[in-house]
């Protein structure tokens, strides 16, 4: 798997906003990525030192349509822990 391939795109919520401010990022990843392989398309992506990455899997949800049940995709995502004084921008005007 290539490095661009492992980030599919930030997470930007009002958790992940808090977590910026102890220099953690989320990130939607390929279920495949590992955590080397998300460490190193960070480092390469955005030019930051990479301290720690955590992985969590979401399972999808089961939604209701009339009489058909539908299941949401699963997701993989990743905290990164950055080095202090390390920040990414994600969004303008931060």
């Amino acid at each position: 798997m290539e490095l661009q391939q492992v980030l599919v795109k930030p997470i930007i919520t009002e958790k992940s906003t808090l977590l910026q401010e102890n220099g953690k990022y989320v990130f939607h990843v390929a279920p495949r990525a590992n955590k080397i392989m998300i460490k190193e398309a960070v480092q390469k992506a955005f030019g930051v030192t990479v301290i720690d990455v955590n992985i969590c899997k979401v399972r999808g949800k089961e939604k209701r349509y009339g009489p058909r049940l539908i299941r949401t995709p699963d997701v993989k995502k990743a905290i990164v822990t950055l080095l202090a004084g390390d920040r990414i921008q994600l969004i303008e005007g931060l």
